[in-house]
C-alpha cells in the first residue's frame, strides 16, 4: 500500500496540514514565507479533496454500514476496541469539501497579519486538521479526539489576533464548547463500554437493537443509559451549532475573532454540531429523537426568528452577520427535527407517506450547511476588508461607500442577495428545500414553518439595512478620511479569495443537482 493510494487519500487530506503547521513552527519567523507555506500546504488537501469529489460518484458509498468510500482502519487503541477509521459518504463528502475550499481562502485573507506570522498560520492549518478529522472519523473515541482539538487553536486565533474584548470572547467560546464537550465523552463512554467497541460502524449495528429493559451498569436499565446517552449528544451538538438557547457565546466569539477565524468559525466549525446531529443522533437514536423533534422544532423556529430579530438590531456589521449565522442555521436544524421525527429507514413511517418529505428536508439541510459555509464566509470577508480600511465596523459611521468602492459594492450586494436567498443564487435552494420538506410532515412542523416565515422576512430587513448602511446615500466623508489617503477598494487578492465563493452561489443557484445528487444518495439511504 503506497502513501498515495486511495486507502489513504483521507489520511493526506487530514494530516498534511499538520505536517505544515509543524514545518511553519520549527522555522524561523519570516512572514512572507509562513504565508506561502500555510497557502500552498492548504491547497494540497483542496486538491486532493475536488479528485475525491469526482472519484466518489463513479462508485459512490452512500450507506456507512455497507462500507464507507477511501476507507481505511488501522489498529489504534486495541485496550478499548478503538482504531483509526475513516471513511466518507455522500454528507462528510461535502463538509471535506467545505473545508478544505474555506481554508486557504482564509489563509489569503489573512495575509495583512503582521505579528507571529507563523504561529498565526500554523494554528490555521491544525484547526483545518481538527475539523477535517471530526468529519472522516469512523470510530468515536477517534471523532472525540479531533472534536476536541479544533477548540485549541481557534481559542488562541480569537485570544491572540481577537479585537478588544477578545479574552473575554475567547474564554466563553472555549468554555460553552468544553461544557457540552464533558457530556460528549460520558455518552461516547457509555456506547463503547455498552456496545464493546468505539467503531461507528459496529456501533450503529448492536446499539438501537439493545432492548431497553436490559440491566446494563448496576442494575439501570439500558432505557435510562440511553436517555443519559442522548441528551449528553444533543446538549453538545445544541452548543455547537448553536441552537437557541444555546447561542450566546457565538455573537461574542465572531465579533472578536479575526477575519479569518470568523470566516472558519462560520463556515465550518458550526456545521460540526449539524453533522453530529445526522451522523450520530439520528441513526443512535431515533426512538429519543422522534420524541423530542418537535421540541427541537420550536428552538429551530426561535434561532430563525429571533436571529433574524437580533441581526436586525445591531449597529455593529460584524455581529449583524454573527447573528444571522444563528438565523441560517435555524433553517438546517428545522430539517433534522423533521428528519427525526420519520426516523431512520422510515421507522415511524410505514406508510412512506413523509419519507419523501423528510428526504428532501434532510437534503435541504445539508446544502444548507454547505450554501451558509460559503455564503457567511464571504460576508465575513467582505466585513474585514471594510474594518482593515475604516477601522471601525460601526454602520452609523458609514456611509455611500459605493461611491468610494464600486467593486466591493457589486461584490458586496451579491453575496447579500446569496445570504437573503435570493432565487437563482445559493441561499434560496437550501431554504427553499427545507421549507418544502419541512412543511407537510405533522401540523407542528407545519405551524414552526411557518412562524419561520417571520424570520424570513427580517432576513430581508437586517441584509437591507445592512446595505443601505454600508453603500447608500451621501459619502460618508469622515469615514472615508479614516483610511488615511488609502483606497477603500477592495483589492486583487482579496477578489481572488472571494471569487470561488461567488462563482459557487451562483452555480449551486442555478445548478444545484451537482451537489444534492451527492448528498441525496446517502440520506436517501437514512430515511429509505
Amino acid at each position: 500500500m503506497t502513501l498515495f493510494s486511495t486507502d489513504n487519500l483521507l489520511t493526506l487530506i487530514t494530516f498534511t496540514p499538520l505536517a505544515g503547521a509543524v514545518l511553519l513552527l520549527i522555522l524561523s519567523e519570516n512572514k512572507y514565507l509562513a504565508r506561502w507555506i500555510a497557502l500552498l500546504v492548504s491547497l494540497i488537501p483542496l486538491g486532493v479533496s475536488i479528485w475525491l469529489w469526482f472519484a466518489y460518484q463513479q462508485n459512490p458509498c452512500v450507506d456507512l454500514t455497507a462500507g464507507a468510500c477511501f476507507e481505511q482502519q488501522v489498529a489504534w487503541f486495541p485496550l478499548l476496541n478503538s482504531s483509526y477509521h475513516v471513511g466518507v459518504d455522500g454528507i462528510s463528502l461535502t463538509m471535506v469539501l467545505l473545508t478544505t475550499l474555506l481554508t486557504p481562502l482564509a489563509i489569503l485573507i489573512s495575509w495583512t497579519i503582521e505579528e507571529r506570522v507563523n504561529l498565526y498560520m500554523a494554528l490555521f492549518l491544525l484547526l483545518e486538521m481538527g475539523m477535517l478529522g471530526v468529519f472522516v472519523s469512523l470510530d468515536l473515541l477517534l471523532f472525540f479526539v479531533f472534536w476536541e482539538f479544533g477548540l485549541v487553536p481557534m481559542y488562541f486565533l480569537i485570544n491572540l489576533w481577537g479585537s478588544d474584548n477578545r479574552r473575554y470572547a475567547s474564554r466563553k467560546f472555549f468554555l460553552y464548547t468544553m461544557a457540552g464537550s464533558l457530556g460528549l465523552l460520558l455518552s461516547i463512554q457509555i456506547i463503547g463500554l455498552t456496545v464493546g467497541s468505539f467503531d461507528l460502524i459496529a456501533i450503529m449495528e448492536k446499539w438501537p437493537a439493545i432492548a431497553a429493559d436490559l440491566p446494563v451498569f448496576a442494575g439501570v436499565s439500558m432505557r435510562v443509559v440511553r436517555g443519559i446517552a442522548f441528551w449528553a449528544f444533543v446538549i453538545a451538538f445544541a452548543i455547537k451549532v448553536p441552537v437557541w438557547p444555546f447561542h450566546t457565546w457565538l455573537p461574542d466569539a465572531h465579533t472578536e475573532a479575526p477575519t479569518a477565524g470568523s470566516m472558519i468559525l462560520a463556515g465550518v466549525l458550526l456545521k460540526l454540531g449539524a453533522y453530529g446531529f445526522i451522523r450520530l443522533v439520528l441513526p443512535l437514536f431515533p426512538l429519543e429523537a422522534r420524541y423530542f423533534s418537535p421540541v427541537l422544532a420550536i428552538f429551530a423556529m426561535l434561532a430563525i426568528v429571533l436571529g433574524a430579530f437580533a441581526a436586525f438590531g445591531q449597529r455593529d456589521f460584524k455581529r449583524l452577520v454573527a447573528y444571522s449565522s444563528v438565523n441560517h442555521m435555524g433553517f438546517v436544524v428545522l430539517g433534522i427535527a423533521a428528519a427525526a421525527f420519520v426516523g431512520p429507514a422510515g421507522r415511524y413511517d410505514p406508510n412512506g407517506i413523509n419519507q419523501l418529505n423528510a428526504t428532501i428536508a434532510l437534503n435541504g439541510a445539508v446544502l444548507q450547511m454547505f450554501n451558509h459555509g460559503i455564503s457567511a464566509a464571504a460576508m465575513f470577508a467582505l466585513v474585514g476588508v471594510i474594518y482593515d480600511r475604516l477601522h471601525t465596523r460601526d454602520l452609523n459611521q458609514m456611509g455611500g461607500l459605493w461611491v468610494a468602492a464600486p467593486i466591493y459594492g457589486g461584490i458586496m450586494i451579491f453575496s447579500s442577495m446569496a445570504s437573503l436567498g435570493l432565487p437563482g443564487l445559493n441561499g434560496f435552494v437550501g431554504e427553499f428545500m427545507v421549507v418544502r420538506g419541512v412543511w407537510p410532515v405533522n401540523p407542528v412542523f407545519t405551524l414552526m414553518v411557518a412562524i419561520s416565515m417571520l424570520g424570513l422576512l427580517f432576513t430581508g430587513a437586517y441584509v437591507l439595512k445592512a446595505i443601505r448602511q454600508v453603500l447608500h446615500g451621501p459619502l460618508n466623508q469622515a469615514a472615508v478620511d479614516k483610511a488615511h489617503g488609502r483606497s477603500i477598494e477592495i483589492n486583487a487578492r482579496e477578489v481572488i479569495a472571494l471569487a470561488p465563493l461567488l462563482v459557487l452561489m451562483l452555480v449551486i443557484g442555478v445548478f444545484p443537482a451537482w451537489i444534492v445528487g451527492v448528498i441525496n444518495a446517502t440520506v436517501s439511504s437514512l430515511l429509505f
